[in-house]
């Protein structure tokens, strides 16, 4: 407590309405026990020790595209010619969907990821309406692309490098190398293809100013950075995942300073760790948000944070536990899901 109200007592001169938030988050900092960020978890396995995250890459833009004719975007395939302003737009991942939407275009037709859920429920509906189902995320509908007759699709390498040819011939395709960690850069990409460098550029501007007003709430970089933040996510046919650095969501924790613990130091790719529902106290932190992909019994969700490990992690027991939407947080990847992130971030711990 000594330590948060000294920054609190140094920064008198700020404005009521910053002062009122770093109380607020001091609050939650001391009832979840932030000091140096070195402390032990309650289970034997547990550790509060900020991972070995590395910087993340900075992107790179490409120029905007001059006249009015066709342009050359550079992909994970090589060079692509698109149109100037592509007008019948096919995404093929969620990624592409929240990067074409951020950026004004409606898509004439996306994949799905997976059926209960259809298109990202995040998105306003508005972005939506009138977008055709041409299939799951990974096992697109080539004819249900064709008959749509895009000038443009969108995708990546993971999803559908094993497709590139038969995309290709359907319309210029644009392939990143992945998604996920990479969703920067892969942003770059989109707006390239899409015409929209300028558009893109403020969008990056506004959530880079929308991150440090989060870093400032939670009370300065300092602050932030003493908060150990684990994201888990119980997936249904799999083990539960405890989110590392080189995830979409490890991003977003870096930019506005938290992060996760050293539990996901070594994970491979730096993607994820999973853990069993025995071994879920390696999640805990001083805050812990979590999501489920499946239902909460078959991904056993219901199970785990029923049982007295997820009850007795430091998180769960001073109310700094947070249930957060799955399609949000870890599906949409992309600015528009990274705002609404940020929002959430900011009302969950700072209890405002």
């Amino acid at each position: 407590m000594s330590r948060s109200a000294a920054a609190t007592r140094h920064h008198t001169t700020t404005a009521v309405a910053a002062a009122t938030a770093l109380a607020a988050t001091t609050l939650l900092l001391t009832a979840c026990g932030a000091g140096d960020g070195q402390g032990s978890a309650t289970g034997p396995d547990g550790s509060f020790r900020p991972a070995n995250c590395p910087a993340q890459p900075a992107p790179t833009w490409p120029a905007p595209a001059t006249g009015r004719g066709p342009h050359k975007v550079a992909t994970a395939m090589g060079e692509v010619s698109v149109p100037a302003a592509p007008h019948r737009v096919v995404v093929l991942d969620t990624a592409e969907l929240d990067s074409a939407t951020t950026l004004g275009v409606t898509p004439v037709g996306a994949t799905r990821s997976d059926v209960a859920s259809g298109f990202l429920d995040y998105l306003p509906k508005d972005k939506l309406t009138g977008i055709k189902d041409v299939g799951k995320i990974g096992a697109p509908d080539l004819e249900a692309i064709a008959a749509l007759k895009p000038d443009l699709i969108l995708t990546n390498k993971v999803r559908d490098g094993g497709r590139y040819d038969q995309l290709s011939k359907i319309a210029p395709t644009v392939m990143t190398e992945a998604t996920g960690y990479s969703w920067k850069q892969n942003f770059a990409v989109h707006a390239a293809a899409l015409g929209r460098i300028p558009e893109a550029r403020r969008a990056v501007a506004a959530y880079e100013a929308h991150a440090g007003k989060v870093t400032a709430a939670l009370g300065g970089p300092a602050a932030a950075k003493r908060l150990r933040t684990n994201v888990v996510r119980f997936v249904e046919g799999a083990d539960t995942r405890i989110y590392g650095c080189r995830s979409y969501i490890g991003t977003i924790l870096a930019d506005i300073g938290t992060g996760p613990t050293s539990v996901v130091n070594g994970s491979k790719d730096g993607l994820m760790v999973e853990v069993s529902p025995e071994e879920i106290n390696k999640a805990d932190a001083d805050a812990l948000f979590y999501a489920t992909y499946g239902s909460p019994e078959k991904s056993k969700e219901a199970q785990i944070t029923a049982g007295p490990l997820w009850k007795n992690l430091r998180a769960v027991r001073n109310g700094a536990a947070r249930r957060v939407d799955d399609q949000l947080w870890i599906q949409g990847i992309g600015y528009t899901a990274a705002e609404k992130i940020l929002d959430e971030v900011q009302q969950k711990l700072t209890k405002k």
